[in-house]
């Protein structure tokens, strides 16, 4: 059986208007969320070229939070591997 291409992702809870930061990790194994002492880590398997790595980040965040992905807005790191997004 194969597994599926997305990760069903952990739940985050996230009040709406707070920032906050992801740290990602661009070419993973899979598509995937962690938590570690309240730092969020998200792994995704797209390359950071032209934005690919930050719309997959936002897809994933999205799915875990339910929430639409336009209701994510990327404040911080749209070149680094340090991000910080609010939610709205």
């Amino acid at each position: 059986m194969k597994a599926p291409d997305m990760a069903k992702p952990p739940p985050l809870s996230i009040p709406v208007g707070t920032e906050f930061s992801v740290r990602v990790t661009p070419k993973a194994a899979r598509n995937t969320i962690t938590t570690d002492n309240d730092q969020i880590r998200v792994y995704v398997t797209t390359v950071p070229e032209d934005g690919k790595a930050t719309a997959a980040v936002i897809k994933l965040l999205a799915k875990a939070l339910g929430v639409a992905k336009s209701r994510l807005v990327l404040v911080r790191g749209a070149t680094s591997r340090d991000k910080v997004f609010r939610l709205e």
